[in-house]
């Protein structure tokens, strides 16, 4: 019985220090061990703010020039919806800021690319989602059975993106994207340009100045126009009423009741810019607002590597030739002369004409003969004997006279 205590209590031994070893290798990763990479140094924006309401012009260009913009996230963005205040903080908090990616998990890390997938303005509030939003598309069928059975399966994946609210304090004003774009910073960067801002950079400050504010000026070209105020709404094509009969194009920008702008070009420059506001008179700007030596030049500028149109070669002697089939030392001919075609020495040109071409056989394809009209013939006397027809003789073999062709037949 002592003996059988002993052993037990060995057993129960064992088994304590084994699970105080396995318990010493599990290895737990908190909140804090798992979020102490993440940053949350922050600091808020400091853009003025106009004052007047946003209308549906400004509505329609934010939505127009946001959509599907992309951007590099400059923290980490958690799974799910974060508020910033216009010029003001990021909400939740840092603890929570943390505790939010720690159980949701991360949208984007800080460097990775982001899209606005969605664009909301509603209220004093412009919601964007990024990388296709914290939700998952909802699909009613789901709800629906037939026999226990669902008509249309659930969506299985796993939403990964997040919700940014930007919040204004007196509703959302008439703002431009660029400047959204600017009280973003903290959070997105948009830094990445598009054609139209690369090509407004290189400008005077005057256009440079006129296209940030959404302006057009008389002696701007399509170019500068587009990236002032975008696509147009309606291009319209006329006659002008003078006696050259030249073309007209006018671009239409808005629709009543909003502002309507009306650019007329002619050739590549305005020609004329219309403004029609409600309850305003109409403007009409005809005159050049812009000197000669504001518009950017026709000019290429040649960089290192490029050779100069119409110098000399890289040793400063002539241009190399263009490539060539002809031998060295072999004479060219004059540019744009035409060549005179040489034919082949014909030697046996006489004894070629005397030869005669073989005959087609008789019924042949290429037998020409029997497309030309038959002599007639007179009809031979049936009192008459027929003359027997020669056979065709055979090449090589000799008919004596008075023998006949066996295969020759008489007709009395």
């Amino acid at each position: 019985m002592v003996t059988r205590t002993h052993r037990w209590a060995l057993l129960a031994g064992c088994f304590a220090l084994s699970a105080t070893a396995l318990h010493a290798q599990v290895f737990v990763v908190g909140e804090k061990t798992a979020t102490a990479d993440i940053t949350t140094n922050f600091t808020p924006t400091n853009l003025p703010l106009p004052t007047d309401k946003l209308s549906e012009r400004g509505r329609r260009e934010l939505v127009r020039n946001l959509e599907a913009e992309q951007g590099f996230a400059h923290r980490a963005i958690p799974v799910g919806v974060i508020t910033l205040k216009a010029n003001g903080d990021l909400s939740p908090g840092p603890d929570k800021y943390r505790h939010m990616i720690f159980e949701k998990g991360q949208s984007a890390a800080p460097g990775d690319r982001v899209i606005i997938t969605a664009l909301t303005i509603k209220g004093n509030e412009i919601t964007l989602d990024l990388n296709g939003g914290p939700y998952a598309k909802h699909r009613f069928l789901s709800h629906i059975q037939i026999n226990d059975n669902a008509v249309a399966p659930e969506n299985a994946e796993r939403p990964t993106g997040a919700r940014l609210t930007l919040v204004f304090p007196n509703g959302v004003p008439e703002i431009s994207a660029p400047e959204v774009k600017a009280l973003l910073e903290p959070v997105v960067d948009f830094g990445v340009k598009s054609g139209e801002q690369a090509y407004a950079d290189t400008l005077p400050p005057k256009l440079r100045n006129a296209i940030a504010a959404h302006e057009v000026l008389v002696g701007m070209n399509h170019r500068m126009v587009l990236a002032a105020l975008g696509s147009p709404e309606r291009k319209v094509r006329e006659q002008s009423g003078d006696a050259n009969g030249a073309t007209y194009e006018e671009w239409v920008y808005g629709h009543v009741p909003q502002t309507v702008r009306f650019v007329r070009f002619k050739g590549d420059k305005v020609a004329m810019l219309e403004i029609a506001a409600l309850g305003k008179p109409l403007e009409i700007h005809d005159k050049n607002e812009l000197e000669d030596v504001e518009m950017p030049g026709n000019e290429r500028q040649i960089a290192m590597g490029d050779r100069k149109p119409g110098g000399e070669g890289e040793d400063g002697g002539a241009p190399p030739p263009p490539p060539s089939l002809r031998l060295p030392g072999e004479a060219s001919e004059p540019a744009n002369a035409q060549g005179k075609v040489q034919y082949p020495d014909d030697k046996d040109k006489d004894k070629r004409l005397d030869r005669q071409p073989i005959p087609a056989a008789p019924g042949s394809p290429a037998d020409t003969t029997a497309n030309q009209p038959s002599q007639t013939q007179a009809i031979p006397d049936a009192s008459q004997p027929m003359r027997p027809t020669p056979y065709p003789q055979i090449p090589g073999q000799t008919q004596t006279q008075g023998q006949q062709n066996p295969r020759s037949r008489t007709q009395p």
